[in-house]
């Protein structure tokens, strides 16, 4: 019961989150709050995937907008009766639940890969990843850390970032899931009758 009561909550719940994402994506393009980078493209390549912005950002709010204008009740009635009616409006929303776990997933995973490949980074060597052949081992080796002379801290400020992707990604994921259940639960179990006379 409690989930079919959360199901029109979780919509609303997808907003800040996708705007979040945005924010924290944009930032990872100024290392150290700084521009001079992102004019010489000396970013990291998962940078410019605009997956915070794209995928978990403006897909997720749009999913969002368009879930919150089904739950009205005023919303348009697409055959005569109310139970049919609530049953497409919830099909519809399955499957846009469905599209959110998709584009929070591959946003999550490519935050993921983003984490353990490390920053791109001026180093005795020149810019490179010079964390890439550590599988992600650099994250807990803070001595490995001043090997990147340039951008100033852009280790701390990619992993910091990334993590809160990780974090605002799974996040949605976890309310599409819940949104699924729920609608789910509301068609085949009672709430709306699947079968119309």
């Amino acid at each position: 019961m409690a989930l079919e009561t959360c199901g029109s909550c979780l919509s609303c719940l997808l907003i800040p989150l996708a705007l979040w994402s945005i924010v924290v994506n944009i930032l990872l393009y100024f290392p150290n709050g700084r521009a001079p980078h992102a004019a010489s493209y000396q970013l990291p390549n998962y940078v410019w995937y605009f997956e915070g912005i794209c995928f978990s950002g403006v897909m997720i709010l749009l999913l969002a907008v368009i879930l919150i204008a089904l739950e009205c009740s005023v919303f348009h009635r697409c055959c005569q009766s109310e139970s049919c009616n609530k049953t497409y409006r919830s099909f519809i929303s399955i499957v846009l639940a469905l599209l959110g776990v998709a584009f929070s997933g591959y946003s999550c995973i490519i935050f993921t890969l983003g984490l353990i490949q490390g920053p791109f980074c001026n180093s005795s060597g020149g810019w490179d990843y010079i964390f890439k052949d550590t599988a992600g081992g650099y994250l807990t080796d803070y001595s490995t850390w001043s090997r990147c002379t340039e951008p100033a801290n852009v280790v701390e400020w990619n992993i910091i970032l990334l993590s809160v992707l990780i974090a605002l990604s799974g996040l949605q994921l976890i309310i599409c899931f819940l949104k699924v259940a729920a609608e789910l639960k509301r068609t085949l179990c009672g709430t709306y009758s699947v079968f119309v006379q």
